[in-house]
This record gives structure tokens, sequence and C-alpha cells, in this order.
């Protein structure tokens, strides 16, 4: 995971992570540059959120170290999951919460205005005042995506940004994480859609608690990898000219019902 000299946000050599007894990340190396749009893929309890903590500094790692650039600043959209949709909040109170600082408990005129801003650049002008529980699943992602970049990062972390959400909407995050990107944030994200997401991104990380495998999705989202990661057998086809990932199970009991040749039900 490479990137061009002295653009290196975030070093991870040799993190190990414990909940208790349980390991959760062992011996992780990982560098995150300036630029850079990356993926972690892996099961469910491989140590991706964990991950995503830990590179924040929320979690502290039992061992190896976390080198940061100085001066860093990181932003964080969790899973849409985790979010108490019921809470009494609007649209432009939930982005305003974000605000640098926060010195004084109301926003200044221009605190407000850089808010309204950032939503009209996310597709979310006019909602402001509308609560966030009244919106759609591609405009919830986006009003936390907002509340994030009002803090200025230039590193953004996201868990999972298109669970739950339909393709039309998968594909509108994606464009705009890209967009994002393009303009020059470096982004980390974790997902478990490894051909909706995973196999149009740069760079990819498999992870089941060591780090399995890092580069592009071509170098990555092979079977062997994809084995050692999930534990399952996969198949790994091309359309289009990229790696589409399939489920190599295969249904014995389709083979034993085929009924014999010259015989009709």
């Amino acid at each position: 995971m490479n990137g061009p000299a002295g653009s290196e946000l975030v070093r991870l050599r040799g993190v190990s992570v414990r909940h208790g007894a349980e390991p959760v990340l062992a011996g992780v190396d990982l560098a995150l540059h300036a630029r850079q749009f990356v993926g972690v893929v892996g099961p469910s309890g491989s140590g991706k959120t964990t991950l995503l903590r830990t590179v924040m500094g929320t979690i502290v790692p039992q061992a190896g170290s976390v080198h940061r650039r100085a001066g860093l600043r990181m932003a964080y959209v969790p899973q849409v999951e985790t979010v108490n949709w019921h809470f009494p909040i609007t649209v432009f109170e939930c982005v305003l919460m974000a605000r640098p600082g926060r010195r004084r408990p109301w926003a200044s005129r221009d605190e407000r205005a850089e808010a309204e801003a950032m939503l009209d650049r996310l597709g979310l002008d006019g909602l402001g005042r509308r609560h966030i529980r009244e919106l759609s699943g591609g405009q919830q992602q986006r009003v936390f995506i907002a509340r994030a970049l009002l803090r200025r990062p230039d590193l953004l972390l996201l868990d999972e940004p298109t669970s739950g959400v339909d393709v039309r909407l998968r594909h509108e995050i994606l464009h705009l994480l890209d967009d994002l990107n393009a303009a020059g944030l470096a982004i980390l994200l974790t997902t478990h859609d490894l051909n909706g997401i995973a196999a149009h991104l740069p760079r990819l990380v498999c992870l089941n608690r060591a780090v399995v495998g890092a580069g592009r999705p071509r170098q990555v989202l092979t079977a062997d990898v994809l084995e050692r990661t999930y534990g399952a057998t996969m198949e790994v086809l091309e359309h289009a000219g990229m790696p589409v990932v399939v489920d190599g199970f295969h249904h014995h009991g389709a083979e034993r019902a085929r009924p014999e040749a010259g015989v009709t039900a």
C-alpha cells in the first residue's frame, strides 16, 4: 500500500488488539497515504470496524504501533444501523454538531453558512429542517458524510457506507465518494460488497484479523486470497475487464434430482 514519498498519513506496524482474551487484530501492517481510496473487506468479526477505530485512535492496540502525521484531521461515518433515528434532531442540527471547535453552544453565522454549503454540495439543499428519520437511506448516509466533511478532514473513514441500500443508492454513494477522493480527500472504508463496491476501488485490503492481501482489486480478488480471508471457496470470473466474485458452493442435490435421459416429468 505504498504512496508518494512524504504522503503518508497513518502507518500501523504489527498492531494487535484484543477484546478480553479474544484476538480481534493480529500483527496488522498497513500504511495509508494522501489521496488514496482504500476499501477493507472481510467476513463479519474479521476486525474491520476495530481497524477503523484503531486508525482513528479511539482504540489503543495492546501490541504494535500507530503513527499519524502531525496535525492529521480525521472524520468518521458510522454504520447507519448504529444511529438512533428517533433522536429529536433535524438534518441541519445533525450536521452542525460536527463543527470544528464548538467553542459556543450555538452556531455562528459563518458556521451555519458552511453547513448549508455542505448540504448543497451533497445534494441535500432544502432538507435542513427535516427530521433525520424522514429521509431516504441514501439521504441519511449523505447527512452523516456532510457532518464528517464539516470537520475538514484529510482522511475520511466510513464503516459499511452502503449497508442496507439498494443498487441505485449504492452507485450514488460510490460516485459521491469518488468525487470527494478526486478532489483530494483520502478515504478508507469497510464493505461487505465485493462486486458492487470493492471491485471498483483503486486499492483493497483483505482482512481476517490479519492482513491476508493488499493491492489493486485484480491482485487481491483471487480465489486463493478470498478463501484465506473468508474460509470458503469462491470463484473469480472476469466481466468487462473487472473481477467478479461468485460463491463456489455447488448444490449436489440438484444433480441427484435431475431426471434420467428419456424420462419426462
